[in-house]
C-alpha cells in the first residue's frame, strides 16, 4: 500500500519523507489556506521535495474553467496529479485531461456509482471519503470494499485513495480491503507505530536495564 500525506505543511512532509513513508502528497483548498501560502508556490515546493504524485485542486466548478486550470497546475511538474470534484463538470476535466496524458485524482467520492464513472472518465485515482461517511452513520470502508469489487470485476486501472481517513483503524482496514493508496494527515500516521503494549513492554526493559545497569556505549 502507498502511503499519501494529506498536508501542505512542507517541514511535516520533509520528516516522513526522509522515513521513506510519503509515496505521495495530496492538498486540496483547505489545506492551502491553513498553510498562509500561495498555492501555485507551496505545491511547487512540494513536488520538488517528494517524487510520488502530489494532487493539486482545481477552484473552478465548470468544465471548461476546471480544464484550465488544470492545465496551469499540471505545468508546476511533472508529478502533478490534478484533482477535480466528483461532478458532472468534474468529470468532463477528468476525461480531457486524462486524454491529454496528465494524472487526475477525482475528489469528494461517496458512492461506488460514482466511482465507477471516474474510472470510466479516466481517472488516475478515486478518493472515496471514509470519515465524512461515518460522520453520517454510514459505514465508510464498506464503499472501499464495494469500489474494490466493482473495479476488480472489469479490470479498472484506477487507483483507490482511501480519503478522509481520521483512525489508525481506517488504514489497518484499507490495507486489508485492499485500497492502493490512503493518504491521512501526518498525525494519523505517527499514530500508526503506537500501541500501549509497546509502551508496557518498554518501560519494562528500562526498568530492567537500569537495575542491572547494562550499558552498551
Amino acid at each position: 500500500m502507498k502511503f499519501f500525506v494529506d498536508t501542505a505543511d512542507v517541514a511535516a512532509i520533509a520528516e516522513l519523507n526522509d522515513l521513506g513513508m510519503v509515496d505521495g502528497v495530496t492538498t486540496n483548498p483547505s489545506l492551502i489556506k491553513k498553510s498562509g501560502r500561495d498555492i501555485l508556490e507551496v505545491t511547487k515546493e512540494i513536488c520538488a521535495l517528494v517524487e510520488g504524485p502530489v494532487s493539486a485542486e482545481v477552484v473552478a466548478t465548470e468544465a471548461e474553467q476546471m480544464i484550465a486550470e488544470g492545465r496551469k497546475l499540471a505545468e508546476i511538474a511533472d508529478n502533478i496529479a490534478v484533482k477535480v470534484p466528483l461532478t458532472w463538470d468534474g468529470l468532463k476535466a477528468c476525461k480531457v485531461l486524462s486524454d491529454e496524458g496528465k494524472m487526475v485524482n477525482v475528489t469528494l467520492c461517496f458512492s461506488a456509482n460514482q466511482a465507477l464513472l471516474a474510472a470510466k472518465a479516466g481517472a488516475t485515482f478515486i478518493s472515496p471519503f471514509i470519515g465524512r461517511l461515518d460522520d453520517i452513520n454510514l459505514d465508510g470502508m464498506q464503499l472501499i470494499e464495494d469500489i474494490r469489487t466493482v473495479y476488480d470485476n472489469y479490470g479498472f486501472e484506477t487507483e483507490i485513495l482511501a480519503a478522509s481517513i481520521r483512525t489508525a483503524n481506517h488504514v489497518a482496514e484499507s490495507a486489508r480491503i485492499g485500497a492502493d493508496v490512503i493518504t491521512a494527515p501526518p498525525s494519523v500516521i505517527k499514530s500508526l507505530a503506537m500501541h500501549p503494549l509497546t509502551d508496557k513492554g518498554l518501560d519494562a526493559f528500562l526498568k530492567d536495564i537500569a537495575d542491572a545497569g547494562i550499558k552498551i556505549l
